[in-house]
């Protein structure tokens, strides 16, 4: 559920790259149209995001997705583009107004309501984990006395990530299986720490479904509910759900699919247990909504300033690409200059990345592909979001 560049990290559909090949569980689906057909919803006529789309036309054909699309938000107003189609067996576009798992941008999400209870005086984020999940955090040295409730939302706890230890062949066979918070936190706690807490800086997804336990032990509510009451009601968010256990992703969607390896066949896989998300990756939405909360989250809406603050502050991650963490908020440097901020995402048939800089700007990209056959599917949606954020 975090981007497969990051060594730091362990995307979900990387994990699940090898259980992909060789399994019936999921259907294969047809071949991809011999060239993208991309579109620009707002102008009709060739656009003035020409680098833009010719990324997203090189994510459809030379990277193997089935389908891309990119929404840009910036002071002319809304620009959709989209390439390739949204389902390759009857061949039907990518549609402007599609909804898709967000993978790990479900994370921006989840650390704004707990900053939020943080602003009312409800969580502490440099209290111990101890204090709000009694005995939760234990074995093989992992111990919610020594993590506090700021370390997982920046990824600086060392709590084991349980996707680096899933049998992901499991997961594949049966993709509709419920797999409950519990199960997959005694999965990361069978295993030791990665680092001391606060000692480094290595995602994990298991710290955001500790997260979301929190949310609930404080709040009396789910996590959802409180994404539900915070977030969607209030920005009108109507293209955004946290489906618990439901399979399918509703309104109009593409499909999702995957491809474990370069010559082998794209496998539908849109129906799959959004549980082994949780907290960490389930949500489903769409490019505008995901746009819309980013723009109310940066200008200051969502969060009390001393909140705001905290959630900024950043750590570097240790890689040379300049990338630093701040609290469910990653800055990443511009080559036309400046940061932006933002989050990627993958879940087993989608990948997704926002961004937005500090005067408005900003940008979602979605491909419905995961995993991939390479790499080059997230190089180039990430010079997509880099791309549009520069203008174009």
């Amino acid at each position: 559920m975090t981007r497969r560049r990051r060594a730091r990290g362990t995307a979900l559909t990387l994990a699940l790259a090898l259980a992909v090949g060789g399994l019936g569980g999921a259907s294969a689906a047809g071949a991809l149209p011999a060239s993208g057909t991309v579109s620009d919803t707002r102008t009709g006529r060739p656009s003035d995001h020409a680098r833009l789309r010719a990324l997203l036309e090189r994510v459809t054909t030379v990277d193997g997705a089935p389908g891309a699309l990119a929404e840009v938000r910036d002071r002319r107003g809304r620009t959709v583009i989209t390439s390739g189609v949204g389902d390759v067996r009857h061949r039907t576009p990518v549609r402007a107004d599609s909804r898709f798992r967000l993978g790990s941008m479900t994370k921006p999400f989840v650390a704004t309501v707990l900053l939020q209870l943080a602003g009312e005086r409800r969580v502490r984020l440099d209290a111990p984990v101890e204090r709000y999940l009694p005995g939760v955090v234990r074995g093989h040295g992992n111990d919610g006395r020594a993590v506090t409730v700021r370390q997982l939302l920046q990824h600086t706890s060392g709590v084991p990530d349980f996707l680096q230890y899933l049998r992901p062949r499991e997961i594949v066979a049966d993709p509709l299986t419920h797999r409950g918070t519990r199960e997959l936190l005694d999965i990361a706690f069978a295993h030791p720490p990665t680092f001391e807490p606060g000692t480094g800086w290595g995602y994990s997804n298991t710290g955001y479904l500790l997260v979301g336990m929190i949310i609930e032990k404080v709040t009396g509510h789910t996590y959802a509910e409180e994404i539900r009451r915070r977030l969607v009601r209030p920005l009108h968010l109507h293209d955004t759900f946290v489906p618990g256990r439901a399979s399918g992703i509703p309104g109009p969607h593409p499909r999702g699919y995957a491809r474990p390896g370069p010559a082998a066949p794209l496998l539908d896989v849109t129906a799959v247990s959004p549980t082994i998300g949780g907290a960490a990756g389930e949500l489903i939405s769409s490019a505008s909504d995901v746009n819309r909360f980013m723009a109310a989250l940066l200008r200051g809406d969502l969060l009390r300033p001393a909140q705001q603050r905290e959630m900024m502050r950043t750590r570097p991650t240790g890689g040379t690409d300049g990338r630093a963490y701040g609290l469910g908020l990653e800055s990443s440097p511009l080559p036309c200059g400046g940061r932006f901020w933002g989050h990627t995402g993958d879940f087993l048939g989608f990948e997704t990345a926002t961004g937005i800089t500090t005067r408005g700007r900003r940008v979602t990209v979605m491909a419905n592909l995961g995993p991939g056959a390479s790499d080059a599917q997230s190089d180039d949606i990430e010079s997509a979001v880099k791309t549009a954020l520069c203008g174009g």
